[in-house]
């Protein structure tokens, strides 16, 4: 049985969707490959709301997270951690010896303004990192009013955006918050299959990678704009799942911008209405998620024994996240999911557990 998966990644993927990945193999130094890229290119800018470059890497999007953090520190990085994933940008930097201190939070709760203004007030730092939404807890920071901070008050400290859970579910507006880095991975809210990295890159981040010596080589934004320009990559591109990146940005931009954004926010509603009616929200409700639902396991229900039935009915969820396995349980609600999707699960995990 094809099991349709609500889990933070990845996700469920259409069967028009596989099958945009079965068109003939081209050369990816052909026009063919460059008409492709042309093509995709301005549908990635619409749903960015950018003018700006929008790079498509093979990769995942840790990898780009880990070649933005080598290309635009020069002096020191302050990177935000709310939870497991976020923790991640913590570690890169310390793997490739890039200067940085770390802001937590308890797990559950998010950033405001306030608490990033008080961290950068000394002036120490020149990239600020954040998560806009950290799947392990079902957090969603409120990203347009950092933003909005950090370019009134720090206007030299580069912003960059681990995205993954999040571009293609809710409205980002690359231009309008000035974002110098947004990251995401194709097997999320794109609803793709995985392998695939989708990256906005301001002018301003651009000149400060121009000033960094040792930027690293697959991720060089400098060489992947110039590749850029003429529709190319400098490495071989997934060219499949570009194909199939191509056919979702049609049918992305077909159901409309505006109406996508409103179709997670009412299935986000649908989840965490229900969380809270049998369990309980384990976020900070000033924070909650709209591609994805973290619940306190109150009930003590066996998460795995759950899973393994869904799974006969055709259906899957996640278990918590690293410290929060059995304590907590995750639904998504992402991608090409639809309200009447979440509702007919939420009714399967009601059956299952006679709630």
């Amino acid at each position: 049985m094809v099991k349709k998966l609500f889990i933070p990644g990845p996700t469920h993927v259409r069967e028009s969707i596989l099958e945009a990945q079965t068109a003939p193999m081209i050369g990816h130094r052909s026009t063919d490959y460059s008409n492709l890229q042309a093509a995709v290119t301005p549908k990635l800018q619409k749903l960015l709301y950018t003018e700006q470059p929008v790079f498509i890497f093979a990769s995942s999007g840790t990898g780009v997270m880990e070649g933005a953090l080598r290309q635009t520190v020069l002096k020191r990085a302050l990177v935000t951690v709310c939870g497991a994933f976020s923790e991640r940008w913590y570690e890169i930097a310390v793997a490739n010896g890039v200067p940085t201190d770390r802001l937590d939070v308890p797990m559950g709760e998010g950033f405001t303004p306030e608490m990033i203004d008080s961290a950068l007030s000394g002036g120490a730092y020149d990239v600020l990192t954040i998560t806009l939404n950290e799947t392990s807890t079902g957090v969603m920071n409120p990203l347009k009013d950092i933003a909005a901070l950090v370019r009134a008050k720090y206007p030299d400290t580069l912003l960059l955006v681990d995205a993954v859970s999040a571009m293609a579910g809710v409205k980002i507006e690359f231009d309008a918050w000035d974002l110098d880095v947004a990251i995401s991975s194709s097997q999320k809210c794109f609803a793709l299959p995985p392998g695939l990295a989708i990256t906005g890159v301001s002018e301003r981040a651009l000149k400060r990678a121009a000033q960094v010596p040792n930027r690293g080589y697959y991720f060089d934004f400098i060489d992947m704009l110039k590749y850029f320009k003429r529709n190319q990559t400098p490495a071989t591109p997934a060219i499949s799942l570009i194909y199939a990146l191509n056919q979702q940005m049609d049918d992305i931009l077909a159901e409309g911008l505006e109406a996508r954004w409103a179709r997670h926010a009412e299935m986000a509603g649908i989840v965490q209405d229900w969380a809270r009616t049998y369990w309980e929200l384990f976020p900070n409700e000033a924070f909650l998620s709209n591609t994805v639902t973290t619940i306190s396991n109150t009930r003590n229900a066996d998460i795995s024994a759950l899973n393994k039935e869904l799974g006969k009915r055709g259906a899957s969820i996640s278990d918590g996240y690293g410290d929060l396995k059995g304590k907590t349980f995750r639904i998504a609600h992402m991608g090409d999911l639809t309200p009447a999707d979440v509702t007919w699960v939420l009714g399967e995990i009601n059956d299952i557990l006679g709630l």
